[in-house]
């Protein structure tokens, strides 16, 4: 993935609620690009000084370089010697970048929530989300797909013929699901019926911000039932990001880019 004439070495890191991702930029193309689950991540490759989260690069064997980092772990910890820009600064950065579309709908399904952004001349104008509740997240469908008994590519490949849930709790759709299942209901209609509720929660939020293109970022993007069900539904182009899940941290290394190549502090 080329992101332009690149100096040095940018890092990108988006702290997100179930993983944290991180992006290395050098010689104008990605050099590395890894994630970890977020608990092991503080765990093992961080620690507290003076308030803030210090990171050993050393022991993820990444060079101590400009860093830029996002994300919902920058909310409640800063990360020490990084320049922090916001989530939806960072996400709309990295679908710019990555599609070369200026004019969409950004859909960003993450673990704990999902952000809809009007995305016009390539800047944010308007964004939604549903911060709130975690049932119209990629925890959601996580949840759903193992009380299936299932994995989350397997849930997403299912969107015809859904069982109704009605649940809009991430809890008592457990329950509901679980109800499904006694009752005989074939793993291909729980699954669909599972992607089909995500998609009711998440609608009214899209058709708000709508526009002809919608781009799905987040890990939530890989389901791809759900693109299916916006095209149907909306009657709109819709396209997945080719790293959607590391968008964020992307969009972290094009906006140090800009900056550190401008003279912007690091």
């Amino acid at each position: 993935m080329i992101l332009g004439k690149v100096l040095f070495l940018v890092l990108g890191i988006d702290l997100g609620s179930r993983n944290v991702k991180i992006v290395s930029v050098e010689t104008e193309a990605v050099k590395k690009k890894v994630i970890y689950d977020t608990i092991t991540f503080y765990r093992n490759f961080s620690r507290l000084n003076d308030g803030k989260m210090v990171v050993d690069w050393a022991l993820l064997d990444l060079p101590e370089e400009p860093v830029v980092a996002t994300g919902y772990g920058k909310m409640s910890v800063s990360l020490a010697d990084a320049r922090q820009i916001p989530e939806i600064q960072a996400h709309v950065t990295g679908a710019v970048h990555q599609s070369g579309y200026r004019d969409f709908t950004l859909v960003d399904i993450g673990g704990q929530d999902t952000k809809v952004v009007c995305v016009r001349e390539g800047r944010a104008v308007d964004f939604l989300t549903n911060d709130r509740c975690a049932s119209g997240s990629g925890r959601y469908l996580e949840n759903m797909a193992s009380v299936i008994g299932i994995d989350a590519a397997e849930l997403g490949s299912y969107h015809e013929d859904p069982v109704l849930l009605n649940s809009t709790c991430a809890i008592f759709g457990e329950t509901e699901i679980i109800a499904r299942i006694i009752e005989g209901y074939p793993t291909e209609r729980l699954a669909a019926g599972v992607n089909e509720a995500l998609y009711r929660r998440l609608a009214p939020m899209i058709k708000q911000m709508k526009s002809e293109l919608i781009i799905l970022g987040g890990g939530g993007a890989l389901n791809k039932a759900l693109s299916c069900l916006i095209s149907e539904d909306m009657r709109v182009k819709v396209e997945i990001l080719s790293e959607p899940q590391f968008n964020g941290a992307i969009g972290c290394c094009v906006w140090g880019i800009d900056n550190f190549n401008k003279g912007g502090a690091a």
